[in-house]
């Protein structure tokens, strides 16, 4: 807490000589993380007369890119906001809209000593600055149910690799008659629905790779999105995976025994699953060739920026690092279930009693130093359509080879980059 007050302590002269100060501050309108903004808010006005927060949610009706995006171009931005998605950064900055946070005192030893070198580059742009505050990420597992495995008598173990994995399916298919899947991934088309199957198991499938190269160029046609779309299609040609909707949770309706997870799912779990219902965390399945590796998944991260049209930069700094001391991280944990991008949190005893009550954080923990977020382009949601697109029509209905679906997905996508559309 000596940090924390530090910080606090470096406010009030700042604005000692002057009016009282206001910076306003958009959080994300998640339920559990208004909570832990409204708390920490209410602790920081409490030590800080001169320098107030003005607390308020993005709304939950519309995007935040799309609210921040309009904002920058009003000029309306606030001085803090969270929630911010690092494939839209290089929207955000050429619209002129983020803080250099580089320059702020003490940034990158603060930074570095939080999360470490490695997750501070991973947020630097091209240009050498940092335009985004690494804060938080949710890797994304295979929660599987433990009681039908099982009964299966499958080993989870042998659903580390694709040809496992395959040979799982088939055994609950013949086990039940069809009744259950052991993975029934979505087949709704919306563009964001691919983060959470195809782009999850493609960071897998590639150790740790996103969809471009560090040019820019489209990547995701190698070997590594063949042998997912060739997965996928696999699933749903052998009718090991339902083609159809509903809106039934069949993970915990027991008709498919295994789900993507994230921290995020958690409270959730918690106050969703029938009584008795077990499950555990695995990574996603990776092709045969990667067995034994460490498997990356995706982190849906989320980060913290500064805007440019503050006129108290080094006050909504301060701010930020209270945001982001030890204590609050570990509140922000112990509130929302969610990852920080927190150094050494599986030793420090601020996030003990968070884990032995929450155990299943502690696979998520684990995995945090495996993740990747998404290529920072302005044109990902164009990408991701398309890739959508060919994921219904090669992979859901084999109306074409997964070969050939890929093949149209990635040159649409550089038809995109190109101008072309």
């Amino acid at each position: 807490m000596i940090r924390v007050l530090a910080a606090l302590g470096a406010v009030l002269a700042i604005a000692s000589a002057g009016a009282q100060t206001t910076l306003t501050f958009w959080p994300s309108s998640n339920p559990e993380e208004i909570m832990f903004a409204t708390q920490i808010v209410e602790e920081w006005n409490a030590a800080n007369p001169a320098v107030q927060i003005r607390m308020q949610p993005l709304p939950a009706s519309r995007s935040t890119e799309e609210v921040l995006l309009a904002a920058i171009a009003a000029r309306t931005t606030p001085d803090v906001a969270a929630n911010i998605y690092p494939g839209a950064i290089s929207q955000f900055v050429d619209a002129r809209g983020l803080y250099e946070h580089d320059s702020l005192p003490d940034f990158m030893p603060f930074m570095t000593e939080r999360s470490g070198e490695g997750v501070v580059g991973l947020y630097t742009h091209p240009s050498g600055h940092v335009f985004q505050i690494p804060w938080k990420a949710n890797p994304v597992m295979f929660a599987y149910n433990v009681t039908l495995l099982a009964e299966a008598g499958i080993d989870p173990a042998d659903l580390a690799t694709y040809s496992g994995f395959l040979a799982a399916a088939r055994t609950v298919h013949e086990h039940w008659g069809g009744a259950k899947h052991l993975y029934a991934p979505t087949v709704d088309v919306t563009w964001w629905q691919r983060f959470f199957d195809f782009y999850t198991l493609y960071i897998a499938a590639s150790g740790g790779e996103t969809l471009l190269a560090a040019d820019g160029s489209v990547a995701f046609d190698g070997e590594a999105g063949q042998e997912v779309f060739e997965f996928l299609a696999t699933l749903f040609r052998e009718g090991l995976s339902p083609k159809g909707q509903t809106a039934q949770n069949r993970f915990f309706a027991g008709t498919a025994l295994i789900e993507q997870a994230g921290p995020f799912t958690m409270p959730f779990y918690e106050r969703n699953a029938p009584e008795g219902f077990e499950f555990a965390l695995i990574p996603p399945p990776v092709p045969d060739r990667r067995a034994g590796e460490d498997v990356y998944t995706y982190g849906d991260p989320k980060n913290i920026a500064i805007f440019s049209n503050t006129r108290h930069p080094e006050a909504s700094w301060d701010f930020i690092r209270f945001v982001l001391s030890p204590e609050n991280d570990a509140r922000f944990m112990r509130i929302t279930g969610q990852i920080p991008y927190r150094l050494g949190m599986e030793e420090d005893p601020l996030f003990a009693d968070i884990l032995e009550a929450r155990p299943n954080l502690q696979p998520f923990l684990r995995q945090n130093a495996f993740t990747r977020g998404v290529d920072d382009t302005p044109h990902l949601i164009e990408i991701f359509t398309a890739i959508s697109r060919e994921y219904e029509a090669a992979v859901v209905q084999g109306a074409r080879t997964p070969e050939e679906g890929l093949r149209r997905a990635a040159q649409r996508a550089r038809d995109i980059i190109s101008g072309f559309y």
